[in-house]
């Protein structure tokens, strides 16, 4: 399609049902005509109320007039939408109070609705955004409002815990509020992050970083999923949204987990056939800010890495707005970036079905502290009488997730080989690899440890080792000791009792080349990306005292502990 010249209307108010009006900025192809006009300040454009045309709705808590917001907007005018850019509830221009995702879902039916009724809109309405603005169109879905056709969600945050599986919230999570914490975006890079983060107790860590949140404290009034979380979890109720989605993320996302999940979970739930035929899938080698650039940290994935998402964004919304016949219906759904290789992979289901999921063992003669220790990992079972692994735990000296300070993007392809000296990291390591081993999908450590106190965590990491020794962190996860049996109900354990934890650590799409080695590390911290579990029986985030613990890990026959990959047959 040629590109159109494109008109924009700022400051448009729109009422929703409570009063409270939200302040927009509306891009329009600039058609002239004599038969209608729209009128906002005094400004008036004609334009062709006989060709009206479909509307893409973003709602966002950063300023509905950000370069790339007006970037993105007249992108999509200038192909025939009509885009309507939205500060959400209390943000920007817009009237009320944020409280984040409390309303979402109500204001997005409101402002959708509104959209629709217009004298340039067809009637087809899509979304459109990442991060927060993705999660609060999976809210807006559970509203049904009855104008909206398709969506497409970047980088969505998921339900309460599934990113952060503490019960307490993670330390960058206050970054976050305290750019939100106000009308317009708060300047985050004056604050001395690293210093905040270690201010016990947690629920006065606001008050550290020079600011009263009253949001921040109600948090820990919510250490488990109560009633109060539920009433923002969408991944739970697929069954109940209709729309075809675009699902996009990175492996480097650091809400990764919540893409993949989201787009298996509609293929299986959504309740009609063509919405769970119509999702779409798309990861690639990317952060939290996806498909900006070709590097990651340290690491360029090469010039594949970075494509014309718009572009795949235009041809999805042109055939659920437009009811375009363009053939996305007979493209493959998924469209995946394999690291290693560095190259793009299409495929028919995720997870992949040829999936073989082997089990990697750790070993060691009882001293796998640390890369010098004698940590091995390997397909063998271990045997029966392999002695098990100990290390000390302090809170003080907590074990080093390399991150910047703020929350903008935790964590990324970083290499590890100094975090892995220390000897309060349990290192496991494999051989140098002879052939290609490539792994896509989740990956599951099992773990069978003990500990001295009553709470701790457990942290896992997966690496690849490169012949130069750079120790790429590929995928981790965690476990609170007190949420091994979910999030609904802690409960403390029995020290020195020898139990199993199950730790997800999310996603990759990766081939191990020859000569690499994979590498697994078994920790009790990640800090800052997670607050450091102080090992008492105290409740979360109210308490400044703390007390180190030794920590015991298993693996013989009886309390094997392993890595289960995500194995694709080397296609010969």
């Amino acid at each position: 399609m040629t590109a159109q010249e494109t008109v924009t209307f700022w400051g448009i108010r729109i009422p929703l049902r409570d009063g409270v009006r939200v302040v927009a900025d509306v891009f329009l192809p600039k058609r002239i005509s004599p038969r209608a006009s729209y009128t906002q300040g005094g400004a008036r454009v004609d334009i062709d109320t006989t060709d009206p045309i479909p509307a893409i709705v973003v709602r966002t808590p950063y300023g509905r007039s950000a370069d790339g917001m007006v970037d993105q907007a007249r992108y999509f005018a200038s192909r025939g939408y009509a885009v309507v850019n939205v500060d959400v509830r209390g943000r920007g221009d817009s009237e009320g109070s944020f409280v984040p995702y409390r309303t979402e879902g109500r204001d997005g039916y409101d402002v959708i609705e509104w959209a629709a009724t217009q004298p340039w809109c067809t009637g087809d309405v899509g979304t459109l955004g990442g991060s927060y603005l993705g999660k609060v169109q999976w809210l807006t879905a559970l509203e049904k409002p009855p104008h909206l056709r398709a969506m497409i969600t970047l980088v969505s945050p998921s339900d309460p815990f599934v990113e952060w599986p503490t019960g307490s919230p993670d330390p960058m999570h206050l970054c976050w509020m305290f750019l939100t914490a106000d009308r317009a975006p708060q300047n985050v890079g004056q604050v001395d992050w690293d210093a905040v983060y270690s201010h016990l107790p947690l629920i006065d860590m606001d008050e550290a970083a020079g600011r009263y949140l009253p949001g921040w404290k109600e948090l820990f009034d919510h250490c488990s999923l109560d009633d109060w979380w539920r009433t923002v979890c969408y991944q739970n109720r697929f069954a109940e949204i209709d729309i075809p989605v675009m699902h996009i993320s990175g492996w480097y996302d650091d809400e990764q987990i919540g893409t993949p999940l989201n787009y298996a979970g509609m293929v299986k739930l959504a309740p009609s056939a063509q919405t769970r035929q119509a999702q779409r899938l798309i990861m690639g080698p990317w952060p939290h800010q996806v498909n900006q650039s070709t590097k990651v940290g340290a690491l360029d994935f090469g010039p594949a890495a970075v494509i014309d998402l718009r572009g795949r964004q235009l041809r999805f919304f042109d055939r659920w707005l437009k009811h375009e016949c363009n053939g996305v219906d007979e493209e493959m759904p998924i469209s995946l970036f394999v690291m290693g290789k560095n190259e793009w992979r299409e495929e028919r289901e995720w997870p992949l079905a040829r999936t073989q999921y082997v089990p990697w063992y750790c070993h060691s003669g009882g001293f796998a502290n640390g890369e010098s220790g004698d940590g091995t990992l390997s397909a063998e079972p271990p045997g029966a009488a392999e002695p098990p692994d100990r290390y000390t735990y302090d809170p003080d000296d907590p074990v080093r997730f390399i991150t910047e300070p703020t929350s903008s993007q935790i964590g990324g392809p970083d290499d590890y080989s100094e975090i892995h000296r220390r000897k309060d990291v349990l290192v496991y390591t494999s051989e140098p690899l002879a052939k290609e081993l490539e792994i896509t999908g989740q990956v599951q450590v099992c773990l069978h440890a003990a500990t001295s106190g009553p709470d701790t965590d457990f942290m896992a990491q997966l690496h690849d080792v490169w012949p130069n020794g750079y120790a790429q962190r590929l995928c981790d996860g965690m476990v609170r000791v007190r949420f091994r049996n979910g999030m609904a109900e802690p409960q403390l354990l029995e020290p020195n009792t020898i139990d199993s934890y199950s730790i997800d650590c999310w996603n990759t799409s990766h081939v191990f080349l020859p000569g690499h080695r994979i590498r697994l590390h078994i920790a009790s911290s990640a800090f800052p990306k997670y607050d450091r579990n102080p090992n008492t029986a105290e409740p979360l985030g109210r308490t400044t005292n703390r007390q180190a613990v030794e920590q015991t890990v298993l693996h013989d026959k009886e309390h094997p502990t392993y890595v289960i990959l995500p194995v694709i047959p080397h296609e010969e």
